[in-house]
């Protein structure tokens, strides 16, 4: 590998720790619906769309009328490395928001987050909450998604093997028009490449395949899914489901596959800094996250609710699996410590950027092994 090359590896490696150039960062301030005795302000960092999370503020508020939300919006990448950072002109925040499970893990374990003992606890899957200080509130199917008025559905890949197959394919209309996360610059990208290369030795011919017929990549699910809708890309591999569902809603020709050979699930996590300014206020908006009243209202946005005794809006992500039970959630603890490790993340990405830039095309694998279950 030349110098020039490990340099932005390097780079890349050091963005963790400082703040990022992302352009998403839009501040939202809800006002008290009333100026009543008891009055405060939440700050929430967060990496979910703004108007996804607006019913759930707005809803919170009915409850808490004194209650005014700064709703702080940033990629996450760049809201861990600015937590790290240290309070800036704003003050600290009271909660945390993210679906980088590794890096809210990461802030768990470093100490960065206080217990916040709820009632609704126990109506979360086990996988979804750790030492009562990081709490999963969204259930996230990782989907491929298609254009559906530009690549018919017997072309769609089903399971990992058969997307190998199409990728490798001399004739493959995809060729350009595949995307998926850029791993350098998206926290959630990194940590679905790295469970993908857990699960077996597809993910790196998958990677070599994906370079040979010119991914694109990008940082977040919104840009892809734009791409998407307009035609430029085909298919987009390793996508957040719920946000190409709400596009469906709104009558976008694109349509999900959960690939039936497994299917990774992560959740949006939700803690409380140990230095939160309102903390009790912030334990307060925990538990609405988490109860049935606001998981309904989550629903209603179009993300898939983690607890089970709630109706989800979107039935093409369930929460049983694929293909009789292929789903694998990702469990929240420190198993998700071992890629954040300094030297284990520079072998990944240097691994990563090899197999997506290989100049001589892979061999086709044999179709027993390409569709082995890992």
């Amino acid at each position: 590998m030349n110098l020039r090359l490990s340099c932005l590896l390097l780079l890349a490696l050091l963005s963790a720790l400082r703040p990022a150039q992302a352009a998403k960062d839009q501040l939202t301030v809800y006002a008290a619906p009333s100026l009543g005795p008891g009055g405060v302000t939440l700050s929430i960092f967060s990496a979910t769309d703004t108007e996804v999370f607006e019913p759930l503020i707005r809803d919170y508020q009915r409850l808490a009328p004194a209650t005014t939300v700064r709703y702080r919006e940033r990629g996450a990448q760049q809201l861990y490395a600015q937590f790290l950072a240290g309070p800036g002109a704003e003050g600290a925040p009271d909660l945390l928001i993210s679906s980088a499970m590794d890096l809210q893990t990461k802030l768990v374990n470093d100490g960065y987050a206080q217990p916040h003992a709820t009632a609704e606890a126990g109506a979360l899957p086990d996988w979804a909450r750790w030492r009562e200080e990081i709490y999963g509130f969204s259930y996230e199917p990782v989907v491929l998604v298609y254009n559906t008025r530009r690549l018919p559905a017997a072309q769609v890949p089903r399971t990992h093997g058969e997307l190998l197959r199409l990728l490798l394919d001399p004739a493959s209309p995809v060729q350009g028009r595949i995307g998926t996360y850029d791993v350098l610059s998206s926290s959630v990208g990194y940590l679905l490449a790295t469970q993908d290369a857990e699960l077996g030795n597809m993910a790196n011919a998958l990677l070599t395949a994906l370079g040979h017929n010119r991914a694109q990549l990008l940082d977040e699910t919104t840009a892809l899914l734009d791409r998407l809708e307009s035609g430029q890309l085909l298919i987009g591999y390793n996508l957040l489901g719920s946000y190409a569902q709400s596009r469906i809603a709104h009558g976008a020709p694109l349509a999900t596959v959960s690939l039936g050979d497994y299917t990774l699930a992560i959740t949006r996590t939700v803690l409380i800094p140990k230095a939160a300014p309102h903390a009790a206020e912030a334990g307060r908006f925990v538990d609405y996250l988490l109860s049935r009243r606001g998981q309904q209202v989550l629903a209603r946005s179009g993300i898939l609710p983690i607890r089970n005794d709630v109706p989800a809006a979107v039935p093409d992500l369930d929460r049983h699996g694929a293909a009789g039970g292929a789903v694998r959630p990702l469990r929240l603890g420190p198993g998700l410590l071992v890629y954040l490790d300094r030297l284990k993340r520079r072998q990944f990405l240097e691994d990563w950027n090899d197999s997506l830039h290989q100049a001589v095309p892979p061999p086709a694998p044999e179709p027993e092994r390409a569709c082995a279950r890992p």
